[in-house]
């Protein structure tokens, strides 16, 4: 395993590493001379560098998706580790692993498989069921629904993070759909499974993640579509079509986050919650655990959940802030005049 990994660096470290080359911009200083700004990768995390110095006699050198060797010094920045870059060298893909350079899920990925094909054996309705067979029964898309991303970064962004975030929905659908009465269990869990099937060809995973052609021109929204029709039955009930491939377009929830239709039905509500739910637990799991490492409770900003998150065990663990004494009693010295009045006061109350 490479040595250092972006899950080691913490503030105030020197470094040489080799990393993989997730993002490169180039922006300007206030001088108008060009920096980089990086963020680089390996399967542990990411980090995010700078190079300001000597960015001419690399800048051509390298691009996004080539594996570099670095020179730096960590610091923290707005809560979060950076690497400020002083040498950076492009280096050949027969000189890495790439086993170290993209995150894979923590799951056993033949243990999932496994859980997938015990939840296709238990759909009673005939038609789903013949559905669901026929589309996992396809090697090429099986083999990518074993190894896909969820999501290009913001949650289960690693190699198996769709079943793992599939599977994990069919935990919340299976206790939901016993929990609230008239629910279409096999309806929901179908949806469940094919509602980001999509990103087997949205996303590209060979290297780092982005997006494929058809996933910048079409989305996975529409690629699943395709995906089913491709597989459908010719017997297929058209009613039950409708609903089914409603469940895959309402399931982001909200026109304004690329939603094609509102859900407006239970099973598609309920799909949209769950999905929203499991990603938004993971995308905060994930910040956490990536600012693990660092001293403060609170983590950066996070973009996505447009919010800084409070470690909980962190918060727990800091001693409780110590009472600080109360302060003594300022003494004033009395005037001449205000001497003279309780003088006399006092030897009125005598007489």
């Amino acid at each position: 395993m490479k040595s250092p990994m972006c899950s080691d660096l913490a503030p105030g470290q020197a470094v040489q590493g080799v990393f993989l080359v997730q993002s490169k911009d180039v922006r300007q200083k206030k001088t108008g001379e060009p920096y980089l700004s990086l963020v680089l990768m390996d399967r542990s995390g990411e980090v995010e560098a700078k190079m300001w110095d000597n960015v001419a006699d690399v800048l051509e050198t390298f691009d996004r998706d080539d594996f570099v060797r670095v020179r730096g010094q960590t610091s923290l920045y707005q809560g979060k580790t950076q690497l400020t870059v002083h040498s950076l060298q492009r280096i050949s893909d027969a000189d890495v692993d790439i086993g170290d350079f993209l995150p894979v899920s923590r799951r056993d990925p033949d243990e999932m498989w496994q859980e997938l094909e015990e939840i296709l054996a238990s759909i009673a309705d005939p038609h789903l069921k013949a559905l669901l067979q026929a589309i996992f029964d396809d090697r090429g898309i099986a083999d990518a629904y074993r190894r896909a991303p969820a999501a290009k970064g913001i949650h289960h962004a690693w190699i198996g993070g769709l079943l793992e975030h599939v599977l994990s929905m069919c935990a919340l659908a299976r206790f939901l759909a016993s929990h609230y009465p008239g629910i279409d269990r096999d309806l929901l869990l179908a949806g469940v499974l094919l509602h980001d099937i999509g990103k087997i060809r949205e996303l590209d995973y060979s290297r780092s993640f982005s997006y494929t052609a058809e996933g910048g021109l079409v989305g996975h929204i529409q690629i699943g579509l395709r995906i089913v029709a491709d597989h459908l039955p010719p017997d297929f009930p058209p009613k039950l079509r409708n609903l089914l491939e409603h469940l895959i377009l309402s399931h982001h929830g909200q026109l304004e986050f690329g939603s094609p239709k509102l859900p407006c039905f239970a099973e598609a509500m309920l799909l949209h919650l769950i999905d929203l739910t499991d990603s938004k637990m993971a995308a905060i799991q994930t910040s956490l655990e990536r600012e693990k490492s660092t001293g403060s409770i609170w983590t950066g900003y996070n973009a996505a959940l447009e919010r800084s998150l409070l470690d909980r065990e962190k918060y727990l663990q800091q001693p409780a802030p110590q009472p600080r004494p109360a302060a003594p009693a300022p003494t004033r010295k009395s005037s001449p005049f205000a001497q003279a009045l309780s003088s006399a006061l006092q030897g009125g109350k005598g007489q």
